[in-house]
């Protein structure tokens, strides 16, 4: 896989910038706000639960989490949440909308080292707007011939980004944190993965397979490793 062919499409929460650590800061108060109506642990599994009933209609992104959030406190409650505090949740969403973009450590250098030999893409699921938003504020897109925010990421969507792109698998490198959405779909389709952990990890994107790429997987400790796999490529 000569350098010059290889295309490499990188996630962007939590790959790029920091996100999972924006909403467990807002669990942290949506726990305090119904603590008088249950203990912690009952709220994050009936919001957990919420969130996975409600996925296929709202899909991801902080819009859909607010959505459940509220309905969940309506159901703990049994409707005694009052419109002020609503509001508060409401407000809690804002915050996370308005958020700063913070740029996880050794981004830039990265995307700097690569963009004038390798065609980048950004591969990433969640609302369109926060999605666009949180790209132009990060300063990054320049570094990107084409960004796809989709509302899934499995074989399927892959397939057709690849496709409409016009990247053979085997000429194509995903980077991410999360084995589900953004390694195991890219294996295999015949493409390779790198895996960069992030210290938090969604409920919904853990999985207990183990991914087998033979020479095609590889298991970063941060983006800054990623230079010298692509020289191995």
């Amino acid at each position: 896989m000569p350098q010059r062919d290889l295309v490499i499409g990188f996630d962007a929460d939590d790959t790029l910038w920091h996100n999972e650590i924006i909403f467990e800061k807002t669990h942290e108060r949506y726990r305090a706000l119904l603590a008088r109506f249950h203990d912690a642990a009952r709220v994050d599994r009936e919001l957990f639960a919420t969130e996975m009933r409600n996925l296929d209609l709202y899909g991801y992104g902080v819009k859909g989490f607010m959505l459940s959030a509220i309905e969940t406190a309506i159901h703990l409650t049994e409707g005694k949440i009052s419109a002020d505090e609503i509001q508060q949740l409401i407000a809690l969403g804002r915050d996370m909308l308005a958020h700063p973009v913070e740029l996880l450590d050794g981004v830039t250098e990265t995307l700097t080292a690569l963009a004038p030999h390798h065609r980048m893409l950004v591969i990433t699921k969640g609302d369109l707007r926060d999605q666009e938003r949180k790209l132009a504020k990060s300063q990054l897109a320049a570094h990107f011939s084409h960004v796809e925010i989709v509302s899934e990421k499995d074989q399927q969507t892959y397939a057709e980004v690849l496709r409409r792109h016009a990247i053979a698998p085997e000429r194509f490198l995903m980077v991410g944190n999360s084995i589900k959405s953004d390694i195991l779909p890219v294996l295999a389709l015949g493409g390779a993965g790198a895996h960069v952990p992030y210290h938090l990890l969604w409920g919904a994107e853990r999985v207990e397979e183990s991914p087998e790429g033979h020479g095609r997987f590889f298991r970063l400790k941060n983006v800054r490793e990623l230079l010298a796999v692509v020289e191995r490529l």
